[in-house]
């Protein structure tokens, strides 16, 4: 009868570490990098043993972007219209526009190396990439359902489509109209699939932490110890300076919207998207001429997704506040100027 209970309580075990790393903050990207760049540093030869193992950890990373844009794509829920597909629009627009202002900005001021060893083409993909779980996460607390069925838009710049457009239409970088049509394609045949059938949908929905998993090492292959090293300082920076846009994204947005959907998810969006690290190395692939920068980049991106996870948090609250109090009368319902209560 005992032997009986330790099998029972044998089969019941399980270690839940794909849980505990979606729990970690940024742990989908972080830990696979960090265990990736480990290995990269002090066993190299490990990724060259050939076969499967150098086909998938060190040579993967387009294949495994191809089924990241599938997934992407089937996210994006075709049944959202309305007012969400309208603040879905006006959010995603404002995110990009911005995003290649600043770069465009940075080339033109510091040149292709860009400012504190940020290149433009990182600014881009930091900037219009946002944190669509976070977003949802906090639409829950500050927004309504308008606000959480506008993610069905917003999850358009997660990945690097919207890098590759503007890098390409601001001359930042060579991408070939062929690399556009190619991101194009895997992003409607997800779109059209999960549209059409809910459990594919689902499936890629619970396929997404593997897929970045792997993805992730697949980039961190190619990255050594010094190389994040290096990238700490501008990658806070980089955290900093887009957690910095979640006050010009809340004001904006607020401008855009109708008097009664203002509200603080504006500043939601002031995030750089986790799978943003990924970005780069899908920028190299269609530019070969940036390689040289793809293991910077992605550690620059990875410790900016973390910053702005830890932040906007705290600037949407705070916003909230705001506009809680504005709604009690303490600040004037026209424009945004302070006034005193008229009693």
């Amino acid at each position: 009868m005992s032997n009986e209970k330790t099998n029972v309580q044998s089969e019941r075990k399980d270690y839940p570490i794909l849980e505990k790393m979606k729990n970690l903050p940024g742990g989908l990207v972080i830990i696979p990098l960090v265990i990736a760049v480990v290995i990269a540093t002090f066993i190299p030869q490990f990724f060259q043993i050939g076969g499967y193992v150098t086909a998938l950890f060190y040579e993967g990373n387009a294949c495994m972007m191809g089924f990241f844009l599938i997934v992407c794509g089937s996210m994006i829920d075709v049944k959202q219209v309305g007012l969400p597909l309208y603040k879905g629009v006006v959010m995603t627009g404002v995110k990009f526009l911005l995003g290649v202002i600043v770069g465009v900005v940075v080339g033109k001021l510091c040149g292709p190396q860009g400012f504190l060893g940020i290149a433009p083409f990182v600014f881009i993909a930091a900037i219009t990439n946002s944190n669509s779980s976070l977003y949802i996460s906090l639409s829950s607390q500050f927004g309504n359902a308008t606000d959480t069925g506008a993610v069905s838009i917003l999850a358009l710049n997660d990945g690097p489509f919207f890098t590759l457009i503007a890098l390409g239409a601001t001359g930042l970088a060579n991408i070939p109209i062929n690399s556009l049509i190619a991101v194009i394609i895997p992003l409607l045949i997800g779109f059209v699939w999960g549209n059409l059938d809910k459990g594919f949908r689902n499936a890629c929905k619970a396929a997404q932490p593997i897929v970045t998993f792997f993805m992730t090492i697949s980039i961190g292959a190619k990255t050594d110890v010094k190389t994040i090293l290096k990238a700490g300082a501008s990658g806070i920076v980089l955290g900093l300076i887009s957690a910095a846009t979640a006050v010009l994204f809340f004001f904006i947005i607020n401008l855009l919207l109708p008097k009664k959907e203002r509200n603080a998810m504006g500043a939601a969006i002031g995030t750089t998207a986790l799978n943003s690290a990924m970005t780069p190395a899908a920028v190299a692939e269609a530019d070969p001429t940036l390689a040289d920068s793809v293991s910077l980049a992605t550690a620059q991106c990875a410790t900016a997704s973390i910053i702005t996870l830890f932040l906007c948090p705290f600037i949407t609250a705070a916003f909230d506040k705001y506009m809680q109090k504005r709604q009690k009368g303490i600040y004037s319902p026209e424009g945004w100027a302070y006034e005193k209560m008229a009693h």
